[in-house]
């Protein structure tokens, strides 16, 4: 009888592979390799285009394969990652990606991700994780001194915003008494993460209520209290209103004051999306435009935009930490010896993940290297050139503002003075700018609707951008203008 091989499968041949492992040279050329491409990129990375795209056709081709029995050359991986996967994207960092809400991190907080992925950091308990987990109490009570938060506030690290928001919606559900018919209420310009995490925690399409924005883009105080009072009559029971602290489309800030006083009157649960805007809170201009922001209930952050860190830095702050507490904490027999007695925290038991990374250590060590003034000057400045932007637009006989600059952001379009396009004609001709601007390879752009106008944004929010990275790409919307419109 043949002797079974080692993959227990009696008669086979024996595998013959390499293992897992790598020399420790191996390793050292491949992060060196790694590094050197990284530093390429960023070196040249102004003068590539802010994006590249593919169809899903031409990467299929490029890329369906099965995957090897035996491996290849380690750097010859790495090489075809560089050459074939990683550029067909939205360069997100590029001095003029100017679309959606941009991000870009400084080299000590990629760095950091390098080393946590390194250390295989599990970040769910103490017991796991102590000094992680004491670095993100740290780094998450600059962040509660920063917003004004009280003494016994606190909050987590999440992957992003929407997972933030889903936690600050089950936390809300749970004060409510997770009542059967519950409804929450946030503004038509709200980001769609919270109508995601609305329905995850319960709330059924009848529940969740959008609340009127004014011509300023900012929620309604009338129609909120009339939306309410409707709710309850109808049987529901609100656990959540939610305000904004710079909107997606345009950067407008609730009435957070009023919201606040509305909420305490009504025992509903406050929650703040401040996701891109929240960071702001470390200037002048931004702490001016958050007056109230401190009586939130919960407020949701985004260290990976206005922080300028790699993706997956999100963050919950909370008013009262035991509210996470009481809404996530459970224990089962196997974690029994993750007890963290009374002293330490367990993170996992503040929102919906248990096996989380260390993402807390990119701020701590950007924040380390280059102190804050650094921040908040690039923060300030981010402010100053959608200011100049919205001056420019101001200014030009071609272009229409359609939102004044808030938060880094700035809405128009092209609309040239005694033009005898109408607005379906204007919105096609907006189009078909936005599109060549892109084609062109000159910046990368994203559009909104404003109470149904098609408009041309900007979201300046790169730490590297720079006033001429701004007044080229208006010029060159203007001159694309000018020659679409004369067709």
């Amino acid at each position: 009888m043949s002797p079974p091989a080692e993959d227990g499968v009696p008669g086979a041949a024996p595998v013959t592979a390499r293992d897992l492992r790598m020399t420790p040279e191996e390793m050292e050329a491949l992060a060196a390799r790694a590094v050197g491409l990284l530093l390429e990129r960023w070196d040249g990375l102004g003068a590539q285009s802010p994006w590249k795209g593919a169809s899903r056709r031409e990467m299929e081709a490029l890329l369906r394969e099965p995957p090897p029995e035996t491996g290849r050359p380690a750097e010859e991986v790495l090489e075809r990652a560089v050459r074939d996967v990683l550029p067909v994207a939205a360069r997100v960092d590029h001095p003029r990606f100017f679309a959606f809400v941009p991000s870009s991190p400084t080299w000590p907080g990629v760095v950091a991700d390098l080393m946590c992925a390194g250390f295989n950091t599990f970040q769910g308990t103490w017991l796991g994780s102590g000094g992680p987990s004491q670095l993100e109490l740290v780094v998450t009570d600059w962040f509660r001194e920063w917003l004004g938060y009280p003494e016994g506030a606190g909050g987590l690290f999440t992957s992003g915003g929407s997972a933030a928001s889903l936690d600050a919606l089950v936390a809300a559900r749970e004060r409510a008494g997770a009542p059967s018919r519950p409804a929450v209420f946030l503004s038509d310009q709200s980001h769609t993460a919270l109508d995601r995490a609305a329905r995850i925690v319960g709330v059924r399409p009848e529940g969740l209520r959008k609340v009127a924005s004014d011509q300023d883009f900012r929620l309604r105080m009338d129609d909120l209290q009339t939306s309410v009072e409707r709710a309850r009559r109808e049987g529901f029971t609100p656990i959540a209103v939610c305000a904004n602290a710079g909107t997606t489309s345009t950067g407008a800030v609730d009435p957070l004051p009023s919201m606040a006083d509305f909420c305490e009157r009504e025992g509903i649960w406050l929650h703040v999306d401040a996701a891109y805007g929240g960071f702001a809170v470390l200037t002048d201009r931004g702490r001016a435009l958050f007056e109230g922001l401190a009586r939130a209930d919960s407020i949701t952050l985004d260290a990976h935009k206005w922080l300028f860190q790699p993706f997956e830095a999100g963050c919950l702050m909370v008013r009262d930490v035991r509210t996470l507490d009481s809404a996530f904490s459970v224990r089962p027999d196997y974690l029994q010896d993750a007890d963290p007695g009374l002293e330490q925290v367990n993170f996992a038991d503040r929102g919906l993940q248990l096996s989380r990374s260390f993402r807390a250590l990119k701020v701590w060590m950007s924040i380390q290297v280059f102190g804050m003034a650094a921040f908040r000057e690039a923060i300030a400045r981010g402010i100053h050139l959608a200011d100049r932007a919205d001056a420019w637009v101001r200014d030009s006989d071609h272009f229409e503002l359609l939102s004044p600059a808030s938060l880094g952001v700035v809405c128009f379009r092209y609309n040239p003075r005694g033009t005898r396009l109408g607005s379906d004609g204007l919105e096609a001709l907006n189009e078909r700018i936005q599109a060549r601007v892109i084609a062109d390879g000159t910046a990368m752009m994203s559009s909104t609707r404003l109470h149904g106008t098609y408009s041309l944004r900007l979201c300046i929010m790169n730490h590297h951008t720079t006033w001429e990275d701004v007044r080229d790409t208006l010029e060159a919307l203007d001159r694309i203008g000018v020659e679409l419109a004369r067709g």
